[in-house]
């Protein structure tokens, strides 16, 4: 009987149950009863083999019950919705002294981001935007003769090629998958899409076979089968066959991969290709922690080449990589090289340079947000110009470097800062103290004769807010862009910051110089502090 009391107790959800108190027991009274229940089922209390097992497991259950029970934001999730809602990923970082409807919504939320989590890991989207942009008139233009190029006439930039391609997949069984993909492509006026359908099946712990139907406008109809096979635990094998039917006739191509670790940390490939473009290609990678590198040879009609490129990845926050490679074959030689780095949870940014003969300059940005890739090649100029190089290299470095500073670390700052302001804002609520209505920085316009300035300002109402401790707040004599969550939005100009705040319940305003001493609610000489 004891054992099947015991076998009762450890299939108890009821952690109230298993503590025996009742559910508005205190804390006091859940440590009293735990301490009870963790001397009476200690393990070392029992020699029995079994009997130190049951007890074991129960005095593991009661102190799981006893730290969702004794923290107040675990408890009100288990009051309201049991066990099931302690499981649910993203409670640690929910701010804490949530009320009963706060936690609902939030469990609510938090499920919503499961279920689509869940959705997009079956049906893997991924998806391609491509958007060519002709900037060649930035550059070329100033080539030609001075006479044929018309006074004061804005360079002409425009959008001529772009891109789109999507595809799901649809899991049909545990070894059978559909994938549906297609794309849409225009150039220079001309363009045209297709679509396609391949089934894929695992047939073995070592190989898949897929096959492919597709049709489209611009190739017609194609009928493809493709093989995947590990040959030895270090060596695997790809084929593909493809026929391509169109007006001028049946187009076939075979398509051989072979690669084999050559080490832990290097694969080598050998390909061999045949149809419209047949080719033969071999290739070394080497990846670590901190390097790729990437070799390559190829021979074949009408692309013959030989390529090389290397890239560092930085051990940081950002995952900054910086890259470069080398091209050279009968199209000509091109020189690549660029950096990518991390500027969200789940954004990479990149930008790469190239130029080569006779391809020209070109700057290529790259964002790959999720599993969705945004592809920006803009092409600068047909020839080999320093100033085209310079301004392809530096411009895009710059312009990161203003939005990172500007943009992205103070709103992250601000974000940051959220929950924080919230909680000192409740703090000086409940005692009457110091509370920012709204606090503006940057260059307000107050001359009646310069109406038509614009003022240039930035709100740091939360950023000032949070620096308030003790119902002040207290700034040194220095230049307050430098201040978490600031920034310059007038580089260069006389700046100064306004504050509305409330104190004692009473609305004051005060304005300071950029570089002023600024401490309130307390009236400092050469600061104007205005009662509302």
């Amino acid at each position: 009987m004891a054992a099947a009391l015991e076998e009762d107790e450890l299939d108890n959800d009821d952690y109230y149950s298993l503590l025996n108190v009742r559910r508005e027991a205190t804390q006091e009274e859940l440590k009293a009863s735990y301490r009870r229940l963790c001397m009476l089922y200690h393990p070392d209390k029992h020699r029995d083999p079994d009997l130190k097992r049951q007890a074991e497991q129960l005095f593991n259950l009661v102190h799981q019950a006893y730290e969702v029970l004794s923290d107040p934001q675990s408890r009100a999730i288990y009051d309201i919705y049991g066990k099931r809602g302690l499981e649910v990923e993203g409670w640690e970082v929910v701010e804490r002294k949530r009320t009963p409807a706060e936690i609902r919504e939030e469990f609510e939320r938090l499920q919503r981001e499961r279920e689509e989590r869940r959705l997009q890991q079956r049906t893997n989207p991924k998806g391609t935007i491509s958007v060519g942009v002709d900037a060649t008139d930035l550059f070329d233009r100033y080539e030609e003769d001075y006479e044929e190029i018309s006074g004061g006439s804005l360079p002409h930039i425009e959008i001529n090629k772009m891109h789109i391609s999507q595809s799901i997949e649809a899991p049909l069984t545990t070894s059978d998958t559909a994938i549906l993909s297609g794309s849409l492509s225009t150039h220079n006026g001309n363009g045209g899409g297709n679509i396609s359908l391949a089934l894929r099946r695992v047939t073995s712990a070592k190989g898949w076979g897929e096959v492919e139907l597709g049709a489209g406008d611009t190739h017609g109809p194609l009928f493809g089968l493709k093989m995947f096979r590990n040959l030895t635990p270090r060596c695997f094998m790809t084929a593909q066959c493809a026929m391509q039917f169109s007006s001028h006739g049946v187009r076939p191509g075979v398509t051989t991969v072979l690669a084999r670790h050559l080490d832990k940390n290097t694969m080598g490939y050998l390909q061999w290709r045949w149809g419209t473009q047949s080719s033969m290609n071999t290739s070394i990678v080497r990846d670590t922690k901190t390097s790729h590198f990437t070799f390559a040879v190829q021979l074949g009609v009408p692309h013959t080449f030989v390529m090389m490129s290397y890239q560092y990845k930085f051990q940081d926050d950002d995952q900054t990589k910086i890259k470069g490679s080398v091209k050279s074959g009968f199209f000509g030689t091109v020189v690549e090289y660029g950096a990518e780095a991390k500027i969200s949870r789940h954004s990479v940014l990149g930008a790469t340079v190239s130029v080569g003969v006779p391809q020209g300059v070109s700057l290529k940005i790259k964002l790959n947000r999720a599993s969705q890739t945004y592809f920006f090649p803009i092409h600068l100029t047909d020839q080999l110009l320093p100033s085209a190089v310079f301004y392809a290299t530096v411009g895009p470095l710059v312009f990161y470097l203003a939005i990172q500073r500007l943009v992205i670390k103070p709103y992250v700052c601000v974000l940051l800062m959220q929950e924080s302001v919230r909680r000192i804002i409740e703090a000086e609520e409940s005692r009457m103290g110091l509370i920012i209505l709204n606090a503006w920085y940057g260059k307000f316009v107050t001359d009646n004769s310069r109406k038509h300035e614009r003022a240039r300002v930035i709100d740091v109402t939360v950023p000032l807010q949070c620096l308030v401790k003790d119902s002040k707040l207290i700034l040194t004599e220095a230049s307050k862009c430098g201040l978490p969550g600031f920034y310059d939005p007038c580089v260069g100009e006389e700046k100064s910051l306004k504050v509305l705040y409330q104190f004692r319940g009473v609305m004051h305003q005060v304005v300071a110089g950029d570089t002023e001493a600024l401490r309130i609610p307390k009236q400092c000489r050469g600061e104007m502090d205005v009662v509302l």
